[in-house]
């Protein structure tokens, strides 16, 4: 026990004095004499097993996929190094460790998911500590460690750029030994009011929701309530409203079909395009002569010159005197304008679409910019994308004049303000060579008059693209 000056077997003297002026005001004389021994603290290591968590990669990933585990069980890990490959909802990353350690279980085998923050694997600091590391695992496994798990305080490392860290913390020495003492429990109010409520001891409910969090249907359940059918939700004959059944019964598979379970990127895909149903569009089409930019492409293609970035640079020389439709809106009650002009575009690839972006496409110059291009598509096709290389666009390019569309609609991405379509050249009558270019924008921030000067400005740089290779 640390050492206190009242409990010290060294000599205290007191000698005091009462002011006559300020009685009950005792005073301490400058003889009094105190010693005192130091006090020393001392540092308790609470637990050396870590659990390895699943990062959120991206600010839209809920859940993330391990690819592969780079590192094996019962191997030597140095602080930095990779340790797994997580499948995000745009791009495959390589996950590293904050601390020194051994690899002592796998907790997520490769080709499943885990939410973000759930334990993906357990680090033990030395081989001391590897079976307790591996019971760990097994009662995680088992379901046993949920409760364990939620009641761990978070400490949240800092956070490093390339690659993506994982946040590892420490399991402290009372969690580890749960059985012998009480655990903290976790639930949500009302589950906390249902089990006063049915005078069930929460604490020995086992939690079925997040991390082992405790619902009101495990209260329920451990009362012996049934769960209540949807008697509630369904109106009675006299209530109820002539219209049709709200869901469809599902039709029945073909025979012989195969039902094909989204990706992680697909199913982000799908989330973004039923997001975009709630914004307000309407759409601008506009031909352009194109013969100018074609033969300026023709003459630098040799010099590395891509056509997309000759597209992505003059749309962004056109935002630049448009800023409003370089704004975005995401909350719906108003709207910004963007420092910065950046050009996602669209790519497929195998198993979904993602649209990597050139950023600052108004000031780099062309040539840099499609060799960024050039770079960009290469860590698209084989997901190695950065989130900021990804999900930092202000307006979005949608090209499929490559093969031979010639005018299509382009789906508005959530939290941007335009999307551009480009069609494919074609021969007019007079012998020149018109493109269709369409713009599809959000109506609360841009207007159709703001569209239309975009349009026009856009089509003059295309048409007269010498400002391009400036």
């Amino acid at each position: 026990m640390a050492s206190s000056p009242f409990l010290s077997k060294s000599p205290i003297s007191f000698s005091s004095s009462v002011s006559t002026s300020l009685p009950w005001r005792p005073s301490l004389s400058s003889s009094a004499v105190f010693r005192f021994k130091p006090r020393r603290r001392s540092l308790t290591v609470q637990s050396k097993i870590r659990e390895i968590f699943m990062p959120a990669l991206s600010s839209t990933m809920t859940e993330g996929k391990i690819v592969s585990w780079i590192k094996s069980e019962g191997d030597v890990l140095s602080k930095g190094e990779s340790v797994v490959v997580v499948e995000s909802d745009k791009a495959d990353m390589d996950v590293e460790t904050f601390y020194d350690g051994i690899l002592a279980a796998i907790v997520v085998g490769e080709g499943e998911t885990a939410p973000v923050g759930a334990a993906i694997g357990i680090l033990a600091e030395t081989e001391a500590e590897l079976e307790e590391a591996k019971a760990k695992a097994k009662a995680a496994d088992s379901g046993a460690a949920k409760p364990e798990a939620a009641a761990v305080t978070p400490s949240t490392p800092p956070a490093t750029a390339n690659p993506a860290p994982a946040i590892a913390q420490p399991a402290t020495a009372a969690t580890s030994a749960a059985p012998a003492g009480p655990r903290k429990t976790v639930a949500t109010p009302f589950a906390k009011k249902l089990a006063k409520q049915h005078k069930v001891d929460i604490a020995a409910v086992v939690g079925t929701g997040p991390f082992g969090r405790i619902t009101p249907a495990d209260v329920e359940a451990a009362a012996g309530i049934q769960p209540k059918k949807s008697a509630a939700v369904e109106p009675t004959p006299a209530a109820a409203a002539p219209s049709k059944p709200a869901a469809a019964p599902a039709l029945p598979l073909l025979p012989g079909s195969t039902v094909v379970p989204f990706t992680t990127m697909q199913a982000a895909v799908s989330k973004n395009m039923i997001e975009s149903l709630s914004v307000p569009t309407f759409r601008v089409g506009y031909p352009v002569n194109s013969d100018a930019i074609d033969a300026l492409y023709a003459k630098l293609k040799s010099k590395g010159v891509t056509m997309t970035a000759l597209l992505a640079k003059a749309v962004a020389l056109a935002l630049a005197q448009h800023p409003v439709v370089n704004a975005s809106c995401k909350d719906g009650k108003s709207f910004y304008y963007n420092s910065s002009i950046n050009i996602a575009v669209a790519v497929a690839i195998d198993g979904g679409l993602i649209t990597p972006v050139l950023q600052d496409a108004d000031k780099v110059d062309l040539y840099l910019l499609s060799q960024k291009w050039k770079e960009l598509v290469g860590k698209a096709r084989s997901k190695q994308l950065q989130p900021h290389e990804y999900n930092s666009g202000t307006f979005t390019l949608s090209n499929l004049g490559m093969f031979g569309v010639d005018r299509f609609d382009a789906i508005l991405p959530p939290g941007q303000g335009a999307i551009m379509a480009v069609g494919a050249s074609k021969p007019t009558v007079v012998a020149d060579s018109d493109g269709f270019f369409s713009v599809k924008t959000d109506h609360r921030i841009v207007y159709g008059a703001d569209l239309a000067a975009f349009l026009k400005t856009f089509a003059k740089i295309v048409e007269n693209p010498e400002s391009l290779t400036l």
